[in-house]
């Protein structure tokens, strides 16, 4: 569509105290369901701007990726944060990480010294067990364990949400999502542990371009999220 508006600035929320809006020539923008889009820190209100700013005579909607994650955390994790919160959680239960080759296979190993790190780390800081499996039969984790995940999920707003949803659903793992919205967290390591099997299969057979494309776009869905979590924090 032909742009529509010659300046992009941020401004405090009038309405809602400690909250940011982005105005396209003095009028501030609402999300696709209608609602005002506010978010809670500058960063966040200046990188939503940046997209807006970046559009030339025409507007691309496709380009404007993090206002439709930031839209989404509006108009839907916002709309019901505990049916939100109950999508989220099963990835945790049938977590990649948690699901490995037999002992005797080579590719355990390489996930035993991938996987377990983060497994570990993830159940030091949160004081939980999680079940390990050779096969694909699901086998619970411990309910305490899951009502800790629950309660941290709880914790956080619901841009945050939205990130750690979208961060699940790429790495079918809950705990690769909870950590990759650390400050420190390494994404590029994040995402090989997610992707782990399939580069397994890439060194057997090897890698189809296809496929490759699909997980670079993949990757850049998973960078969009750790970053909308990162402005999401950063004042």
């Amino acid at each position: 569509m032909k742009r529509f508006y010659k300046e992009v600035t941020t401004a405090p929320d009038a309405e809602a105290e400690g909250h940011w809006r982005v105005l396209l020539d003095g009028r501030p923008i609402r999300t696709a369901g209608g609602r005002p889009q506010r978010v809670p820190t500058s960063a966040m209100a200046e990188a939503l701007a940046a997209e807006w700013a970046a559009q030339g005579d025409e507007v691309d909607p496709r380009s404007l990726v993090l206002r439709d994650l930031t839209d989404f955390a509006i108009d839907a994790i916002g709309a019901d944060r505990e049916a939100a919160i109950a999508g989220i959680l099963p990835y945790a239960e049938t977590d990649t990480l948690c699901y490995r080759a037999d002992p005797d296979e080579a590719l355990y190993k390489r996930q035993l010294a991938v996987w377990e790190p983060v497994l570990e780390t993830l159940e030091t800081r949160l004081g939980v067990t999680f079940s390990r499996v050779s096969g694909i039969v699901h086998r619970p984790h411990p309910e305490q364990t899951l009502a800790r995940l629950r309660a941290e999920l709880d914790a956080h707003d619901i841009y945050t949400l939205a990130a750690l949803r979208m961060l699940a659903s790429l790495a079918a793992s809950l705990v690769i999502a909870l950590e990759a919205i650390r400050p420190d967290a390494d994404a590029e390591a994040l995402w090989r542990a997610a992707n782990l099997e399939e580069d397994w299969q890439v060194e057997l057979w090897g890698e189809d371009a296809e496929a490759a494309a699909n997980r670079a776009a993949r990757f850049e869905g998973f960078s969009l999220a750790m970053r909308m979590a990162a402005l999401a924090r950063t004042a």
